[in-house]
């Protein structure tokens, strides 16, 4: 168990770093662009799968962890110990940016650019595709899971992409709430909370239902 919770612990951290880092640093320098912001997202979390998901999954992600909770793949105490390191990653993660950078672009926190709604309802659909991508390419036993964190990575970084300028295209709880917490930023924070819950827990309802 030690083991998997550094290996969350360290993954979600870096996700967030690395991820809302480009956001700062697009914001002082102009030098990344939104694709370029969308890319840091995408290529950083198949890095990170490769590298960590032989020992503890590579969820790094509350709403991803919950969903595994429900389809059985993961016993709940274990689950719980997976979801406080990953929320404790993401706010280490914000810490060490706002120390780095100040506090800029709101340390890359995620707000609605249209109604809150609107977002509530995106970031519901995006989860939603994005565990079904990882249930159809890390868990199904028919799946090459060689390419896992290929497909993964290709899916945060292609959503973020078109989603991003609308909703922020969070996807994930621990990633909304680091910059949220360090920043002040609490505007809308339960859109990522729970539409990014809601949108992973309907993918495991109907990936059970499919494969059942």
């Amino acid at each position: 168990m030690r083991k998997k919770l550094i290996s969350e612990y360290l993954g979600t951290y870096f996700l967030v770093f690395a991820g809302t880092g480009a956001i700062i640093i697009n914001s002082i320098t102009n030098s990344l662009t939104h694709i370029g912001i969308a890319i840091t997202f995408g290529l950083v979390v198949m890095a990170l799968i490769y590298t960590f998901g032989h020992v503890s999954g590579a969820h790094f992600n509350p709403a991803v962890t919950t969903a595994f909770i429900v389809n059985g793949d993961i016993e709940l105490r274990e689950g719980l110990y997976y979801i406080i390191i990953q929320f404790l990653a993401g706010i280490s993660a914000s810490a060490s940016l706002l120390l780095l950078f100040g506090d800029v672009a709101n340390l890359g926190a995620t707000l609605p650019h249209g109604s809150a709604t609107q977002s509530f309802l995106l970031e519901i659909i995006l989860t939603f595709f994005l565990m079904m991508v990882i249930f159809g390419s890390a868990i199904h036993g028919k799946a090459v899971k060689s390419f896992a964190g290929i497909a993964i990575g290709a899916t945060v970084g292609l959503e973020a992409m078109f989603a991003g300028p609308i909703s922020g295209a969070s996807m994930n709880p621990a990633r909304s709430l680091g910059p949220a917490l360090i920043s002040g930023t609490f505007d809308h924070l339960w859109v990522y909370i729970i539409a990014t819950t809601i949108g992973a827990v309907a993918a495991a309802v109907v990936y059970k239902t499919i494969h059942e």
